[in-house]
């Protein structure tokens, strides 16, 4: 199924498209809303400002997809892969990513409020200004990501794997940082204002 074809059937009403192959496709600004895309293949899709609010994503495969201010609100994108796609300035607002792969994903100035993002494989992503304020992180590995600048605030950080992250100018205000070990994270000029800090911890915290 090529992009065109994609379009007419949504067009015609369909929003079921189970395990197709896109990859490489065409479809920058589309209005797709509440399509099922599960378990679908769209490897390195053109996808900038496209419309997905409350699509199934689920098992789909985004590697390398450009998906630059598009909107995700809402959707499921459980065990997607997203490896090194391009999500700056996209709206992921309350998205299901659950043991989504977005390592080495570039991340930055997007909306993940309230996002789900469990157990999620976010190593080497770059969160620069992204906002996660009341996101579930818990289980999630952000080691060696880049998070300066970043909202944490309201963020479930149970048990986060933060190894050589850098959270430079990062918003923990009122964080529960008390299950992640510290060592070696970079936190200069973080607001850890009223934030619970492990017991012991030679972090960078200045």
């Amino acid at each position: 199924m090529d992009a065109n074809e994609l379009i007419r059937h949504y067009v015609a009403g369909n929003r079921d498209f189970l395990q197709v192959s896109l990859r490489q496709a065409h479809l920058n600004e589309i209005c797709l809303a509440g399509i099922n895309l599960s378990q679908s293949d769209l490897t390195g899709a053109a996808l900038s400002a496209v419309n997905l609010r409350g699509a199934n994503l689920s098992e789909a495969t985004l590697a390398e997809a450009n998906l630059w201010r598009a909107d995700l609100s809402e959707a499921f994108m459980i065990w997607a892969n997203l490896y090194k796609a391009n999500l700056i300035r996209a709206s992921l607002f309350k998205v299901d990513l659950h043991k989504a792969t977005l390592a080495k994903a570039d991340l930055r100035l997007v909306d993940l409020r309230y996002a789900d993002l469990s157990n999620t494989n976010l190593e080497g992503a770059d969160l620069r200004y992204a906002d996660l304020s009341g996101a579930n992180l818990a289980g999630a590995n952000l080691s060696k990501a880049n998070l300066t600048g970043a909202k944490l605030s309201k963020a479930d950080l149970y048990k986060v794997n933060l190894t050589k992250a850098i959270l430079s100018r990062t918003d923990l205000c009122h964080a529960d940082l008390s299950s992640i070990n510290l060592d070696g994270v970079d936190l200069h000029e973080a607001n850890l204002i009223g934030a619970n800090l492990p017991e012991s911890s030679s972090s960078r915290a200045n």
